[in-house]
């Protein structure tokens, strides 16, 4: 198995040539970062205290002041994780830090984005991503934040919960609001406008956007968000469920209260987790985003938002054709199925396997295409049209990324991964891995970082030199971000949404 993981990031550390002495007052203290080609790196920066010891499961605090420049050249540690598709693994708890990245000449003030990487809520490092692309050619400021994951960043437990007097499991949640508000604090000294603020994520990152739009705690701490790969139609965890699992949790941890918790080392704590995400009913998410949105409880502000055309191909390459156990024809049709019961007959004459170059890209399309997954292209455009419906509409420029021969994050031998999940990241972070980029791909990525930082700009992706990027009034302004094409396309069509639509069990 030839695998590529995202984990191979190589932007652990500052280049060798980087010239240091860079020094910015921030609210805590100076830093001093460094000077590499065009633009200015300030790596490292605390923006709350370590939630370490008796702070483990609390909200974040202020960071200590300091007064001598604090040596922001290198990144700090990644937050605790396991191996596997993230940067590698991690005992670290002492991981709030985040890194700002400028243009080496800053003569106005410059629209700041703020970025919150994916990882399924369990893996994932800020300094994973290199934004030269985004501030040299797009001349803003890229601000990313790391927070907790795992059982340190959404365990929640009836006694967490209790002892905060607040819904426990958003610590992570919390912490990417902490990163808000040193924004706000701080942009200025880097040469940012802090009231022109974009925050923008992919998968959990794109989720945590979704949280951020909804949640009443985020009043004024942005003005525009982009969401790569995470549709905002889908509820999260109730209390309920997240008290339920935590409770599992604890209890085979061996650990009936918090203080047991607060004992345990952090690689137990990583072995037991069953994963999980942030919880509602809390002053961070009083309610499941969907209804807040259709509730007009959300911020006002304009969006950016996409997904790939086949996202799950990622997700079926992890767990069948990745370890070498390709999804049969006779797998095909159980897992349907399992899946849709009564209707799988309709569901396997719409998506019969003869039709695709596979059973495992046959399983993968209707995965992509059902309003039912978070990630799936009619999910995204259910949400598109919960952000649009009158009285209180938002602008949304909704697009979907159709490279299927993007350098892939994964590669195996023998599968299809076409314009999986995570893939067109490629496109407006400094290339990850993989093949080289062919010019008609770097000219797609040129186009990508000029609307995404034409947006931060001014909250509409449009400029001139570009092709003309409609704004979502129906499913044919989708914005086709391709080799063949950038241009509307209609999305819905060929992911059968009004099939899914109809589809009743």
């Amino acid at each position: 198995m030839a695998l590529t993981t995202i984990g191979l990031l190589g932007l652990l550390a500052g280049p060798a040539n980087a010239a240091h002495g860079v020094v910015v007052r921030t609210d805590r203290g100076p830093v001093e970062g460094a000077v590499t080609g065009e633009v200015r790196t300030f790596q490292g920066i605390p923006f709350a205290a370590p939630p370490v010891g008796a702070l483990r499961w609390r909200p974040p605090r202020p960071a200590a002041p300091w007064r001598d420049p604090l040596d922001a050249t290198k990144p700090k540690a990644i937050c605790a994780q396991l191996p596997g598709l993230g940067p590698g693994a991690s005992e670290a708890e002492d991981c709030l830090y985040l890194n700002v990245t400028t243009p080496k000449r800053v003569h106005r003030p410059l629209p700041v984005m703020v970025w919150f990487h994916g990882g399924a809520f369990t893996s994932g490092a800020a300094s994973q991503y290199d934004p030269v692309r985004l501030v040299t050619q797009g001349d803003v400021i890229v601000v990313t934040v790391a927070y907790r994951l795992g059982p340190l960043g959404y365990l929640a437990t009836p006694g967490l919960t209790a002892e905060a007097g607040n819904q426990s499991g958003n610590y992570g949640l919390q912490d990417q609001i902490a990163g808000l508000r040193w924004v706000q604090s701080n942009a200025a000294a880097f040469g940012g406008n802090p009231g022109n603020v974009t925050i923008f994520g992919e998968s959990a990152g794109a989720a945590s956007a979704c949280d951020m739009i909804v949640s009443p705690l985020t009043t004024g701490l942005f003005h525009r968000a982009i969401g790569q790969s995470f549709s905002c139609a889908g509820d999260t965890l109730t209390s309920e469920v997240a008290h339920g699992s935590g409770t599992q949790f604890a209890a085979k941890l061996g650990c009936a209260d918090t203080a047991c918790l607060r004992g345990k080392p952090v690689k137990d704590l990583l072995a037991a987790w069953p994963g999980g995400a942030p919880v509602v009913g809390g002053r961070e998410l009083p309610s499941q985003p969907p209804d807040a949105i259709r509730q007009d409880k959300f911020q006002h502000v304009p969006l950016l938002w996409g997904s790939n055309l086949d996202e799950a191909r990622l997700f079926v390459g992890l767990f069948y054709d990745g370890v070498g156990k390709p999804v049969t024809a006779a797998q095909y049709e159980q897992i349907t199925r399992d899946r849709f019961g009564p209707v799988a007959d309709q569901v396997l004459a719409k998506y019969p396997v003869g039709d695709h170059s596979s059973p495992s890209v046959a399983l993968a399309t209707w995965q992509t295409d059902t309003p039912s997954e978070f990630l799936s292209t009619c999910g995204h455009l259910n949400s598109y049209k919960s952000f649009t419906a009158r009285p209180f509409a938002v602008p949304v420029y909704a697009y979907q990324f159709t490279d299927r021969t993007a350098p892939a994050i994964v590669d195996w031998p023998g599968f299809d991964e076409g314009a999986a999940h995570a893939f067109e990241l490629n496109y407006t972070w400094r290339q990850f891995f993989g093949k080289p980029m062919t010019p008609s791909q770097e000219s797609l990525s040129r186009t990508m970082v000029r609307y995404w930082t034409t947006f931060a700009h001014t909250g509409n992706p449009n400029a001139r030199g570009l092709p003309e990027w409609r704004r979502y009034s129906s499913d044919s302004d989708v914005q086709e971000l391709g080799l063949a094409a950038v241009a509307p396309k209609n999305p819905a069509i060929e992911s059968n949404c009004a099939f899914w639509a109809g589809l009743r069990p």
